[in-house]
């Protein structure tokens, strides 16, 4: 499917500096064009550049699943090399392709629901790449069922360490990112993710990440809660 960029006012111009990068995912079900609808993506973007002089990060929406049903889980696993597309062939792209800041210390990564889960997954196996993370309303690790044992079993039949060893909590425990930056929110009216918000924002507390973690208020799960902290997210960012 289609991915999309955003391209801020500078990005046009004669003088144009080295942008920084944002990579942000959809949710499953879902797809790129969700974050120009329910994610709103240009007025927010648009409104954060005009208070920034045109300045603002050039954003990137890949596809990582491929079909509205697919669920790659964000990782190379027999379903796909999810993890791959999104930390090789991604980057290398917009570095060739986009006048962009190629030091990844300017560069984040963002997403929605299971976006939002992928994107602390990218986070924390690839800090090098993406040393910042926006998760909106993500779960506390990868999965295809409610069962834990059917997700291992779509991915990593016979192997359940080799999925467990790549999930953000259990890296979080060997790891430690005081270079790295967390955004976690989640609806209040969505007690499950809210748990699972509390769940990583503690974990990500104890292994180094500056992070921010924000209940939503009067949200479920749903856009509202990038909607309306994306703001103030971008601005934790530009930080």
């Amino acid at each position: 499917r289609d991915a999309y960029i955003y391209l801020p006012p500078a990005y046009s111009a004669k003088n144009r500096p080295a942008l920084p990068v944002l990579v942000l995912i959809a949710g499953q079900p879902g797809g790129p064009a969700d974050w120009l609808t329910g994610g709103a993506l240009g007025g927010h973007m648009n409104s954060f550049a005009a208070a920034h002089g045109g300045l603002a990060p050039v954003v990137v929406i890949p596809d990582p699943n491929g079909s509205q049903s697919a669920n790659t889980m964000c990782m190379d696993s027999q379903i796909a090399q999810a993890d791959t597309y999104l930390s090789r062939d991604v980057p290398a792209w917009i570095s060739s392709t986009l006048a962009v800041d190629t030091n990844h210390s300017q560069w984040a990564i963002g997403g929605f629901s299971f976006g939002g889960t992928c994107a602390l997954q990218m986070g924390t196996r690839h800090p090098d790449l993406f040393p910042a993370v926006l998760s909106f309303s993500g779960e506390a690790e990868p999965a295809i069922a409610k069962e834990r044992q059917k997700t291992i079993d779509a991915a990593f039949p016979g192997r359940p360490e080799e999925f467990e060893r790549q999930t953000p909590l259990a890296i979080m425990k060997e790891q430690r990112f005081e270079s790295s930056g967390l955004y976690l929110t989640a609806g209040q009216n969505d007690p499950e993710f809210v748990g699972y918000l509390r769940t990583l924002a503690a974990a990500a507390r104890e292994a180094g990440f500056d992070v921010r973690a924000y209940e939503v208020e009067q949200t479920g799960h749903s856009w509202d809660t990038s909607s309306k902290r994306l703001a103030d997210a971008l601005e934790f960012l530009s930080a």
